[in-house]
């Protein structure tokens, strides 16, 4: 029995509880010609809320435990010597058994394995059916006792909200669990990482080499970790990129909401927030066949030396792609300004122009840092235009003709294929992602003081 119809009948269930709790609320209404203490609509809508809450749960269960229940089953069911007695080796032994079951390829297949593979698929539908049986069991119960306490004084709508006030409180805890999770991975695997290199090395060193050798003779065993030169690299092309972005976004938003007609408004918009859809593999193929040889031809017809792969090939295209996120949040910002503040600067004198640099920009400035904050986290996170375009190579530059990379491709590339966690290789991936959570919660941080500021000056 496939999950999805554990999952479609626990929905139709509930459908169908709302449905039938509504219908009875209605039944009493019209009977008794009395007025019923909550709606027909809360009635269905806690009928629904008792039937689907006990089949997700009976679903979540099965899919966070269900191999942890499954495996010793088939591993007991096995012939003695059968299975290896290394845990490693019999994590990957499990590891082949799943793949077979599942018809994926697999290391190698012996009898065993297959006897395995099939005596787990077995398993595992049987528990399916369990969980369909439970899912169907808990509903019909649970939708009678529904239907069973409709009645004119039954508060069905104090329940409803106690029930979505759980939810919402529910999805903050998950929200802040998440949160918290995130960090303490980062900082486990951060500090196991600088046990190895020193923080000194780390945020001040001038050499990014991460490769290490395979022997502690061989030359550069030990790697070079000094992040400097990504760091640098993630501030040039974001500093290229918001040059284009925030004039280009900003200028937009104005146009749009202060002189473009409503026939122009209503083409330019959305026409202009197509950009955000584009998929950003797209604007690195932009990057590499169209942007930087256009630089490489302009700089060289001016003289200069310029790289294949560049920062300011790199930057360029991304600013084109955050001018959707900084037009469209300044918009939003600039038409939220009450009208009546533009309408008294224009009366009293003042210009078109005076009243957006003066009025409209100062009001709307909070937005407009939202929309900057926005664009340059965006720009710093942004990975495969740079590794299109900007290049892998570690180099500590100022030059935005030279090709550089960033933390996060940086990241992708330590993280990259089959790695062992107790390297400093692959460690260094997880003090990187720390640097840059700490960046970016300094930038909100900065981000909420200048919206705090000026909220409280024109609310």
């Amino acid at each position: 029995m496939p999950l999805v119809v554990t999952l479609a009948t626990c929905l139709l269930a509930g459908g169908a509880a709302f449905v039938l709790c509504h219908q009875r609320a209605l039944a009493l209404e019209a009977e008794r010609r009395c007025t019923l203490h909550s709606r027909p609509f809360h009635h269905g809508m806690l009928g629904a809320i008792l039937v689907i809450p006990p089949g997700l749960v009976f679903l979540l269960v099965w899919l966070m435990a269900g191999n942890a229940l499954v495996n010793p089953m088939v591993l007991d069911a096995l012939p003695a010597g059968a299975v290896p007695a290394d845990p490693a080796l019999r994590d990957l032994f499990l590891n082949d058994v799943h793949n077979i079951a599942h018809d994926a390829v697999a290391s190698s297949t012996t009898p065993a394995k297959e006897q395995a593979a099939a005596l787990y698929a077995e398993l595992m539908a049987r528990g399916r059916t369990i969980v369909w049986l439970l899912t169907l069991a808990s509903a019909l119960l649970m939708g009678a006792l529904a239907v069973r306490k409709v009645a004119p004084g039954w508060r069905a709508r104090s329940h409803v909200e106690r029930g979505f006030r759980y939810l919402l409180i529910g999805c903050s805890v998950v929200a802040i669990a998440t949160t918290v999770g995130i960090v303490l991975s980062l900082l486990q695997q951060s500090l196991d990482f600088f046990a190895r290199v020193s923080p000194i090395e780390f945020l001040f060193g001038l050499h990014w080499s991460p490769q290490t050798a395979l022997r502690a003779d061989q030359v550069g065993s030990s790697g070079a970790f000094g992040a400097v030169p990504l760091f640098t690299g993630t501030l040039l092309i974001s500093v290229i990129a918001m040059a284009v972005a925030v004039p280009v976004g900003l200028m937009s938003a104005i146009y749009m909401t202060q002189y473009a007609s409503r026939r122009v408004r209503n083409v330019a918009k959305p026409v202009l927030e197509i950009l955000a859809g584009v998929p950003t593999v797209v604007y690195g193929f932009f990057a590499i066949l169209v942007v930087a040889p256009w630089v490489r031809e302009a700089g060289e017809a001016l003289g200069l030396t310029v790289s294949s792969q560049s920062a300011l090939a790199a930057g360029a295209v991304m600013g084109i792609m955050i001018i959707p996120f900084m037009s469209s949040l300044s918009d939003d910002a600039i038409t939220a300004v009450p009208k009546s503040l533009s309408d008294g600067s224009l009366a009293l004198g003042a210009t078109k122009a005076e009243t957006i640099v003066q009025v409209l920009i100062p009001a709307a400035l909070p937005g407009i840092v939202g929309a900057f904050l926005l664009a340059i986290s965006r720009a710093i996170g942004e990975t495969m235009i740079v590794a299109m375009a900007a290049g892998l190579a570690a180099n500590l530059t100022a030059n935005p003709l030279e090709a550089v990379t960033t933390v996060t491709v940086q990241i992708v590339s330590l993280l990259t294929g089959d790695q062992e966690f107790d390297s400093a290789k692959t460690l260094s991936a997880f003090a990187l992602g720390l640097v840059l959570f700490t960046v970016t919660l300094a930038l909100n941080v900065v981000a909420l003081r200048v919206v705090r500021k000026y909220r409280e000056t024109y609310e």
